[in-house]
């Protein structure tokens, strides 16, 4: 089959009868959590060969359940590894500088568009960072990868704006379904987090391929996936209000958290130590406190087991607490690849686990259950973090079955992501884009409104005349009617500024003072690349009906006219085709 495109096409026929039939997207959906469920399982396959042979441990033990690993190992392979990594950032900058998009800045601002080359190599860097013992979460790389395959598909099917977004969400819900033994969760992760909001033309779809990556990545990944929690007792009517007061906590021990990677980037940078060099010494921080406590490593599948965590001594549980925050941060800011949605679930497990102590020391007798606080802390904390409050519910709900500690933890999430939201504005990848210089908090389609630039909407067809013209002239030239506004330039061709024809005909006006005199707006203008939604701030702002349009890179020669009319009817047209393709679906 011969192809024009750099990815592979389905034959015309296929495609057309894809886009025509809305269950079309059901069998790719189940092809997508087939292959994101592959991908949970291979990813996880290969960190646990990577720990064996590195870190010298049986075949399918986990490296953070270690109650002790090999002193030289601890420092050394993390410092190794992380220096290798470094020296990859540097040799892939040089191939492919630019970044690489994820899930959820793919579907905001791009249309579902992800690179499938770019895909691959995250999820390789995450599986290495993981790998060597960085503490570092795979999830982002499973989320990256699958969500990666499924864009590449429905790019080769040339699906519509709305389904290829739709695709995407199936590859990250396939992904933590499989990673966490949670379809429901995986299948709300993604109408949360990555495609920004439920239609019913969605749930088939999703909820599919969140069902088959399930399935899938249980039947290939030959050590347990998920959460596992012990038996967890009664739920009261006080644990609603005191899980309120934990999703307090965790919000702020979230927000903590987000600006730590953030302070630990910056003083790096500011360091000026060679960027190869930042993952070396951020393994060697992480191999340090592996000297103190295993379980700091890699994501914490091992550590995470809710018997264990209720058994250690509080001091024990503070201190690992402590140590695993402080090894998230290190890793993350220092350069190792991954994300934090495991490693909060373990630390507000942890921390649920203290919070409980604390309050049975202040407010003898209340007997709180562990278990139960150590379910609300994780949900709490990774709301925080992550987002999707119904996503951390169900997560609660399918590893414990227990339908009213579910509502305790939705009454914990909703406060820590409000309070989150309130006080720091965005989850931790939408952080990292604010970082980066985008301005999204979800993965809400705004894309369409960046490619509506002034460019496209501005007129070209418009006239210039010297700003040093005498009024009398400009009267004969334009006179009442012929124009509203003409452009007014100097000797050298710069924009001087808009002179509007009623205003040089008003019988007030003195004859003998020149245009310039008259001349409105010529420190506001507009430049092709901005946005409809820039231009209209930029007319409110200077209460302005027009305004020109000047080139670039600082030359200041007018190369059009856009009135304010104008722009806010092609975006109110572009909003009613939005919401006409939502309704469409629905």
């Amino acid at each position: 089959m011969t192809t024009t495109s750099s990815y592979l096409e389905a034959p015309r026929r296929l495609r057309a009868f894809v886009r025509a039939h809305e269950t079309s997207l059901v069998v790719l959906a189940v092809l997508i959590g087939a292959i994101g469920g592959l991908v949970v399982a291979v990813m996880s396959g290969l960190v646990t060969v990577l720990h064996s042979v590195l870190f010298n441990l049986p075949l399918g033990d986990r490296l953070s359940s270690q109650p002790s690993i090999d002193p030289v190992r601890a420092l050394v392979v993390p410092t190794i590894g992380g220096l290798l990594l470094g020296f990859a950032f540097l040799l892939l900058l040089r191939v492919r500088p630019a970044r690489e998009i994820d899930p959820i800045e793919a579907n905001a601002l791009y249309g579902g568009r992800m690179s499938f080359r770019g895909s691959v190599i995250v999820a390789l860097q995450t599986i290495w960072s993981s790998g060597v013992g960085g503490s570092v979460g795979l999830e982002a790389g499973y989320t990256q990868l699958s969500s990666g395959l499924a864009a590449s598909l429905g790019r080769g099917f040339h699906l519509r704006r709305n389904d290829q977004r739709i695709m995407v969400g199936c590859g990250a819900a396939a992904a933590i379904a499989g990673a966490f033994s949670a379809p429901l969760a995986g299948a709300f992760y993604a109408f949360e987090l990555v495609i920004g909001g439920y239609t019913p033309a969605s749930l088939t779809p999703v909820g599919v391929a969140a069902v088959t990556g399930y399935f899938v990545a249980h039947a290939f990944e030959p050590l347990p996936l998920g959460v596992g929690v012990g038996t967890v007792g009664d739920v009261l009517g006080r644990d609603l209000a005191i899980a309120a007061l934990l999703g307090m906590v965790a919000a702020l021990t979230g927000i903590a958290i987000m600006r730590g990677v953030t302070l630990c980037e910056a003083l790096l940078t500011k360091s000026r130590l060679w960027p190869a060099l930042r993952p070396a010494l951020g393994g060697l921080a992480v191999g340090a406190m592996a000297l103190l406590t295993p379980q700091v490593m890699s994501s914490g599948h091992g550590a995470l087991r809710f018997a264990g965590i209720v058994a250690m001594p509080l001091a024990f549980i503070a201190a690992v607490f402590a140590l695993k925050a402080v090894a998230s941060i290190v890793s993350l800011g220092s350069g190792f690849r991954g994300g934090l949605f495991f490693a909060t679930l373990f630390m507000g497990a942890l921390g649920g686990r203290l919070f409980a102590a604390g309050v049975d020391i202040v407010w003898p007798g209340l007997n709180l259950d562990p278990n139960a606080y150590a379910v609300i802390g994780m949900s709490a904390l990774s709301a925080s973090v992550i987002g999707g409050p119904l996503t951390m519910s169900f997560i609660a709900l399918e590893s414990t079955g227990n339908l009213w500690l579910t509502t305790a933890v939705l009454v914990a999430v909703i406060i820590s992501t409000t309070i989150t939201r309130e006080l720091f504005g965005y989850s931790f990848a939408t952080w990292r884009l604010h970082l980066r210089g985008e301005t999204i908090r979800s993965a809400a389609d705004i894309g369409w409104i960046r490619d509506l630039t002034v460019g496209k909407m501005m007129r070209q067809d418009m006239t210039t005349v010297n700003a040093a013209m005498p009024i009398e002239t400009f009267r004969e030239e334009f006179p009442p009617g012929s124009k509203t506004q003409v452009v007014a330039v100097d000797g050298e061709g710069h924009y001087a500024g808009l002179a509007l024809v009623a205003e040089a005909h008003a019988p007030d006006l003195e004859a003998d003072k020149g245009l310039a005199g008259i001349l409105r707006y010529a420190d506001v203008v507009l430049h092709p690349g901005m946005n409809v939604q820039e231009a209209i701030a930029v007319f409110d702002a200077a209460e302005a009906e027009s305004l020109a349009v000047v080139g670039g890179d600082g030359d200041r020669r007018p190369i059009g006219l856009l009135t304010e009319a104008h722009a806010m009817r092609r975006y109110a047209e572009e909003s009613e085709q939005r919401r006409r393709e939502v309704i469409g679906e629905i």
